[in-house]
């Protein structure tokens, strides 16, 4: 379209599409919820958006001399319903609200957006997780170094807008993929360029958002954040090496900005996140291991529904911050143990934290709202109550002062109760206000005498009218007289046809009914002016009234914030030592080793899902790089050798975020990474075959292991040919072992039973099975982890439990027996439909399958002695045995 006819069509638009589009323009790639009335409207292209997605009525609007424009809307008070579902489908949703009132409006009513939501950033209840985080993220791109030492970094910032979380790290290009499927966040934000080379190496889909390049310009970046936090360096944040990673920190800062119209008063530091005081989880580790979703049932069958017992949703989203970000630094992780086992040795302090806790609410959301002037009268109570709170929780960390508890210390000293504040709040509001200040009632009576007096006005308002409807019925003789309202001429008398006549001459009449008639008389209107005038003010007095409190608690954002913090801290210890009595675990010993020794471990979720009476079969597991690196676990299927596997992860894992773990002893030597290949998928919509995503897996790991790691394989390289896998396998173990920069503590669950001859080979490779007993041709698993390899599978076992026809069991263990005395099976086509191939798949270290020839003449040498045979001799038995293996040559 030229720009003449541009300008003629919108020339010929009504002055409210104007309006529309000159929004639109500003806000192109988002969902424009236009307010209109009692009504959030759509238009063009959104409104046919909004139709697919929520399945609303798509019509149409008249546009003045311009063509007419699609239109899709729905209720303001359904926003909640259906803000989440456009959210959640990817889209952006910016809200345009009007800025005042239709009826004081001299054009057309002011309008404009006020809030943009979007998948990362959002402040709304229903758009977010109690128990998650929901983070913006931002990824910026650089080289550092020269020469040989130059490499290229990926500067990440990530932020939760809900609760004021804000942090920047930086890491290697290669591993950023990685890093930010740790984080999870829900949008990321980046240049053009960028997306691609992300979607190519990420392994879960996330919601991308393109901006323009000058957001990531460092120099504006840098800039932007010294003006938020209103400081002349970022020295005091400790991030001021962080150079690449501070111009992504300063993109996400941009765009939560645009998003929210202003300032974000909550967001008050940038924190750090160094790579080198956390466990890195890539996305496959956390998934295999189940930490905080099942493979099949949500976060049911998870680590985290074992350990969640927090009172509080502040509680529950640090416990996954916690669980998902173990500590790699020993004395934090000491701090944690020692406070936890305090906790568990008094049942009673214990549990009246927990009763202190539990009203808390999420002090840390409801704080960001009423900073933002997001948060409801409800919000503002909610904050006003657990300030109350606080005071008791500081007196019991008192109160229970033993020593050595580092970490509760640090809590009770951190803690404010702001008790200016909490008085305040007590004093201003009501004890259970509405949702919204627009309800009215949510100023206590007593805090304010012009409120009170215009409360009184109105409220006396019902005596007056019953009182002029009793005098007027007397004077009049009308005893059916009755006083109504209406929104078109307020209130009025109402006379049955039938009393007409007694009607006095002053009353005026305004409006006849098919069975009486309307009057209204001059004290009537003048009380009626009394009446909603002084409701419209009280309206206005009360909501400045609530806005000078809000800003007031506001003002003290920065302490409350950090006591809300603190709290979390607490409930989480709290949870986890509720956790270790309950499940009966044990301190684990964390030190700077490379030993990892579990005496009687268990597997937490497993263990809590077996049934009624069954008991849990528990094992040892000792590892050390210096004398028994490498764990070959070999058995057969069903036998438990990937729980053992998954529940050595787990301990390590929970001994390191510094809780009890599931054992009777445990010594945990750090580790900086755990690495997972357990179970089988593939990724075809990426082409790669089941096989592929293994060894991509695989080589990620032998990549990136340290000596420091610790390496979990199961069944790697059964995904090809035996031959190929085993060759994989077997050179995977000594690889793992002989290279100084990969020599990490290693389980290898397998089905290769030849690898059991490694230990001979290799000095630190250890056989073990799980143990298992034949009975009456069945067999029994028993859970229990032997030293020794297994020489046999027990596939045909397993596969008779799975319920295989009875035919075919019957059938692979007569193939089996032949195959096991070295013969080729006699084809079974002509007994039933299908066949068998006639090629067995044989053992690497097995030599050719012999026929009934060479057998003889393996025997015939093994009778001759060749120290007692002249050269004549010999040449006449070679001879002989030539023509009986190979007849048809002359």
């Amino acid at each position: 379209m030229n720009e003449q006819a541009a300008v003629k069509q919108v020339r010929g638009q009504t002055p409210l599409m104007r309006q529309f589009f000159s929004i639109k323009n500003r806000h192109p790639d988002t969902i424009l919820l236009f307010r209109m009335g009692d009504f959030y409207e759509t238009f063009g292209e959104d409104a046919k958006e909004v139709h697919a997605v929520l399945g609303i009525t798509l019509t149409k609007r008249s546009n003045g001399a311009a063509s007419d424009v699609a239109l899709a809307g729905f209720p303001h008070h359904a926003l909640d319903t259906y803000l989440p579902k456009l959210v959640r489908a990817g889209y952006r949703v910016a809200i345009c609200e009007q800025l005042e009132d239709p009826k004081k409006a001299k054009k057309i009513v002011k309008r404009d957006v006020v809030e943009v939501v979007t998948p990362g950033v959002a402040f709304r209840d229903n758009l977010l997780s109690p128990s998650r985080a929901t983070y913006v993220a931002a990824v910026h791109f650089d080289w550092r170094g020269r020469g040989k030492a130059r490499m290229e970094i990926a500067g990440i910032a990530f932020a939760d807008v809900s609760t004021g979380e804000f942090r920047v790290a930086e890491v290697g290009a290669a591993v950023a993929a990685s890093f930010l499927d740790s984080i999870g966040p829900g949008e990321i934000i980046l240049k053009r360029e960028t997306r691609t080379r992300l979607e190519e190496e990420a392994r879960v889909k996330r919601s991308f958002t393109l901006v323009d390049d000058w957001v990531f310009t460092p120099s504006e970046s840098v800039e932007r954040l010294k003006t938020h936090f209103g400081t002349h360096s970022l020295k005091g944040f400790g991030v001021e090496d962080l150079d690449i990673g501070l111009v992504a920190a300063g993109a996400v800062l941009h765009y939560m900005q645009e998003a929210q119209k202003g300032a974000l008063p909550h967001i008050r530091r940038l924190e750090a996140h160094r790579s080198q005081s956390y466990m890195t989880l890539d996305a496959q580790t956390r998934r295999n291991m189940e930490l905080v979703a099942s493979f099949d049932s949500g976060e049911d069958g998870s680590l985290v529904s074992i350990l969640d017992r927090t009172a509080t949703p502040m509680g529950a989203r640090m416990l996954r911050h916690w669980l998902l970000r173990p500590l790699q630094e020993l004395q934090p992780i000491l701090r944690r143990q020692e406070a936890v086992q305090t906790l568990v040795d008094d049942t009673t302090f214990r549990e009246r934290l927990r009763a202190l806790l539990e009203p808390m609410g999420d002090l840390e959301r409801m704080l960001a709202r009423v900073c933002m002037g997001r948060c409801s009268p409800r919000d503002l109570k909610g904050l006003g109550r657990a300030l109350l709170l606080i005071p008791a929780v500081r007196v019991e960390l008192e109160r229970n002062d033993i020593g050595g508890r580092g970490e509760l210390d640090g809590i009770r000293d951190g803690l404010e109760a702001c008790p200016e504040v909490a008085s305040l709040l007590e004093e201003a509001l009501v004890d259970d206000p509405p949702s919204s200040v627009r309800d009215g009632g949510v100023i206590r009576d007593g805090y304010n005498d012009e409120l009170d007096e215009l409360r009184r006005l109105a409220g006396s308002g019902k005596e007056f009218l019953a009182s002029l409807q009793r005098r007027e019925s007397e004077r009049t003789g009308i005893g059916s007289l009755k006083i109504g309202f209406n929104k078109v001429f307020g209130y009025y008398l109402e006379v049955t046809h039938t009393h007409r006549d007694k009607v006095p001459q002053e009353w005026i009449r305004k409006q006849t009914l098919v069975s009486a008639e309307r009057y209204i008389t001059e004290e009537l209107k003048e009380y009626e002016e009394k009446i909603l005038g002084a409701e419209e003010r009280m309206g206005e007095l009360e909501a400045r009234l609530f806005e000078d409190v809000r800003e007031h608690a506001a003002g003290y954002g920065a302490p409350i914030q950090t006591t809300a913090r603190l709290l979390a801290r607490l409930d989480v210890l709290v949870s986890l030592a509720e956790t270790a009595v309950e499940e009966e675990w044990t301190a684990p010993d964390v030190d700077d080793s490379t030993v990892i020794d579990i005496r009687d471990g268990r597997h937490p979720v497993v263990e809590r899902s077996l049934p009624p009476g069954e008991p849990f079969v528990p094992n040892d597991v000792h590892l050390s790089t210096e004398s028994d690196q490498i764990m070959i676990v070999t058995g057969p299927n069903m036998a438990g050798k990937s729980v053992i596997l998954r529940q050595v992860g787990l301990i390590v894992l929970l001994a390191q975020m510094g809780s009890f773990v599931p054992a009777s002893r445990a010594r945990i030597g750090l580790v900086d990474r755990i690495f997972t290949r357990v179970g089988a998928s593939d990724n075809l919509a990426a082409g790669e075959s089941t096989f592929l995503v293994e060894m991509n897996e695989t080589a990620n790991i032998l990549n990136n292991a340290t000596g420091r790691s610790l390496i979990l394989l199961d069944e790697v390289g059964r995904g090809t040919s035996t031959f190929d896998g085993l060759s994989i396998a077997w050179a995977l173990v000594e690889y793992v072992h002989e290279e100084p920069r990969v020599a990490a503590r290693t389980l290898f669950a397998t089905h290769y039973h030849e690898l059991n001859a490694l230990e001979q080979k290799l000095s630190r490779v250890r056989s073990f099975r799980v143990h298992v007993q034949e009975h009456d041709d069945h067999v029994i698993f028993l859970r229990k982890l032997i030293r020794g390899g297994a020489d046999h599978s027990y596939g045909i076992e397993v596969a008779r439990m799975a319920g295989l026809p009875p035919v075919v069991i019957e059938r692979a263990r007569s193939i089996l027996a032949e195959l096991e005395a070295g013969r080729v099976p006699a084809s079974d086509a002509g007994k039933r439909t299908g066949s068998i191939a006639a090629e067995p798949q044989m053992e690497l270290f097995q030599g050719p399958v012999m026929g009934e020839a060479e057998r003889d003449v393996l025997a015939r040498l093994r009778e001759m002695d060749p120290a007692r045979m002249t050269p004549l001799d010999a040449l006449v038995v070679l001879s002989e045995l030539s023509s009986r293996l190979f007849p048809d040559t002359p």
